[in-house]
């Protein structure tokens, strides 16, 4: 082994741990990187990768960033409550705000994904091609594929930059759906008398 590849792994002759070469290379990738990515640079199991993915969210629980997941794959993304101070820092405007109808189409999309638009238009009871442009031109949903039915309409997910906007690390720390709700009886006498 030449002594620029001992360098690489190791600080003052201290072999770095496993979260600390998946942080470099997430630091250094521009996308996601799939798990099986991460797992042949490393020269290990996807299994082993997963306990350092584990180590480093740990690692950064109270750091300026967080470990993202999506459809397989990480990235390292800056901590959401931060949001405000980077866009300060980096000059940003303020990010626009979604419409009640956009943030409902993704709602729907976020839930019952992958969806398709006439499946969208079915549950919101109108037609939501303006919402879905609009969503695609922001880049919180994508195209994911296409069903095996008549037509083969497209089928749409939500995509990493959807996670990030909302603050999530990953699609399953959406909060459970409501059960809806039976009027309450006492309030329905109340109404009747």
């Amino acid at each position: 082994m030449s002594d620029s590849q001992t360098t690489s792994t190791t600080i003052s002759g201290m072999e770095l741990s496993l979260a600390a070469k998946i942080e470099a290379m997430l630091f250094v990738s521009a996308e996601p990187v799939p798990v099986g990515q991460l797992a042949t640079a490393l020269d290990v199991t996807a299994s082993v990768v997963e306990r350092g993915l584990k180590e480093l969210d740990e690692a950064l629980a109270n750091r300026g960033l967080r470990l993202q997941r999506n459809a397989g794959r990480v990235q390292l993304t800056t901590a959401p409550e931060l949001a405000q101070l980077v866009e300060l820092f980096l000059g940003l405007e303020a990010t626009t705000h979604l419409s009640r109808a956009a943030l409902e189409t993704l709602a729907i999309i976020a839930y019952q994904q992958p969806c398709t638009r006439p499946q969208v238009d079915s549950i919101r009871g109108v037609n939501s091609d303006g919402m879905m442009k609009s969503l695609l031109s922001k880049g919180l949903i994508q195209e994911a594929g296409r069903t095996d039915g008549p037509g083969r309409p497209i089928l749409y997910s939500t995509t990493p930059e959807f996670l990030q906007h909302f603050g999530l690390s990953s699609i399953i720390e959406l909060p459970p759906l409501a059960a809806p709700t039976a009027p309450d009886d006492e309030h329905s006498v109340l109404l009747k008398g």
